[in-house]
Protein backbone atom coordinates (compact mmCIF):
# COMPACT_ATOMS: atom_id res chain seq x y z
CA UNK A 1 0.00 0.00 0.00
CA UNK A 2 1.07 3.48 -0.90
CA UNK A 3 1.64 5.59 2.21
CA UNK A 4 1.13 9.46 2.66
CA UNK A 5 4.80 9.81 1.82
CA UNK A 6 5.05 7.90 -1.39
CA UNK A 7 5.10 10.78 -4.45
CA UNK A 8 6.08 8.29 -6.66
CA UNK A 9 3.93 8.71 -9.71
CA UNK A 10 4.18 5.18 -11.13
CA UNK A 11 3.46 1.94 -9.27
CA UNK A 12 6.19 0.12 -8.45
CA UNK A 13 6.10 -4.07 -8.16
CA UNK A 14 8.29 -6.10 -5.82
CA UNK A 15 10.62 -8.41 -7.72
CA UNK A 16 13.90 -9.85 -6.49
CA UNK A 17 15.26 -11.37 -9.81
CA UNK A 18 18.55 -11.89 -10.81
CA UNK A 19 19.85 -9.51 -13.20
CA UNK A 20 23.04 -8.72 -14.98
CA UNK A 21 24.36 -5.25 -15.44
CA UNK A 22 26.88 -4.41 -17.97
CA UNK A 23 28.30 -1.04 -17.66
CA UNK A 24 28.57 0.84 -20.93
CA UNK A 25 31.71 2.71 -20.00
CA UNK A 26 33.58 2.34 -22.93
CA UNK A 27 36.93 2.69 -20.71
CA UNK A 28 35.37 -0.11 -18.79
CA UNK A 29 32.34 -2.58 -20.22
CA UNK A 30 32.61 -4.67 -17.20
CA UNK A 31 30.14 -7.22 -15.90
CA UNK A 32 28.01 -7.05 -12.51
CA UNK A 33 25.42 -9.56 -11.13
CA UNK A 34 22.60 -7.71 -8.96
CA UNK A 35 19.30 -8.24 -7.70
CA UNK A 36 16.29 -6.16 -8.97
CA UNK A 37 14.12 -5.66 -6.27
CA UNK A 38 11.75 -3.83 -7.26
CA UNK A 39 10.49 -2.59 -11.04
CA UNK A 40 8.61 0.58 -12.30
CA UNK A 41 7.92 1.34 -15.96
CA UNK A 42 10.43 3.91 -15.39
CA UNK A 43 13.34 2.98 -12.80
CA UNK A 44 14.39 0.11 -10.83
CA UNK A 45 15.84 -0.77 -7.33
CA UNK A 46 19.30 -2.50 -7.82
CA UNK A 47 21.20 -4.41 -5.11
CA UNK A 48 24.92 -5.03 -5.91
CA UNK A 49 28.19 -5.33 -4.07
CA UNK A 50 29.83 -2.44 -5.37
CA UNK A 51 29.22 0.63 -5.53
CA UNK A 52 28.58 2.61 -8.90
CA UNK A 53 28.75 6.56 -9.95
CA UNK A 54 25.90 8.49 -10.55
CA UNK A 55 24.78 9.13 -14.50
CA UNK A 56 26.51 6.45 -15.50
CA UNK A 57 25.08 4.30 -18.17
CA UNK A 58 24.27 0.18 -17.72
CA UNK A 59 22.79 -2.36 -19.87
CA UNK A 60 20.32 -4.56 -18.00
CA UNK A 61 18.92 -7.66 -18.70
CA UNK A 62 16.51 -9.69 -16.18
CA UNK A 63 15.75 -13.50 -17.28
CA UNK A 64 12.54 -15.00 -16.41
CA UNK A 65 11.58 -18.46 -15.39
CA UNK A 66 8.40 -18.48 -17.51
CA UNK A 67 9.40 -19.40 -21.44
CA UNK A 68 5.97 -17.25 -22.95
CA UNK A 69 7.61 -14.41 -21.35
CA UNK A 70 10.65 -12.69 -23.09
CA UNK A 71 13.49 -11.41 -20.99
CA UNK A 72 13.82 -7.92 -20.16
CA UNK A 73 16.60 -5.72 -21.53
CA UNK A 74 16.92 -2.07 -20.58
CA UNK A 75 19.10 1.11 -20.81
CA UNK A 76 19.48 3.00 -17.50
CA UNK A 77 21.17 5.51 -15.77
CA UNK A 78 22.01 5.45 -12.32
CA UNK A 79 20.51 8.39 -10.58
CA UNK A 80 21.09 6.84 -6.61
CA UNK A 81 23.66 4.94 -4.93
CA UNK A 82 23.42 3.92 -1.08
CA UNK A 83 25.40 1.82 0.69
CA UNK A 84 23.08 -0.99 2.38
CA UNK A 85 26.09 -2.46 4.65
CA UNK A 86 29.50 -3.81 3.67
CA UNK A 87 30.10 -4.99 0.07
CA UNK A 88 26.35 -4.34 -0.53
CA UNK A 89 24.92 -0.79 -2.24
CA UNK A 90 21.44 0.08 -3.23
CA UNK A 91 21.03 1.55 -6.39
CA UNK A 92 18.20 3.64 -7.98
CA UNK A 93 18.52 3.56 -11.62
CA UNK A 94 16.43 5.39 -14.33
CA UNK A 95 15.27 3.33 -17.56
CA UNK A 96 15.97 5.24 -20.31
CA UNK A 97 15.31 3.00 -23.10
CA UNK A 98 13.82 -0.42 -22.91
CA UNK A 99 14.92 -3.13 -25.93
Amino acid sequence: MLGQNDKRNYFRMMVNSQVQIMVTDPETGRMIDGICRDLSSTGMSLEVDEPLEMGILLFIKMETNNPSIPPLSAHARVVRCAQEHEDCYQLGVQIVEMN
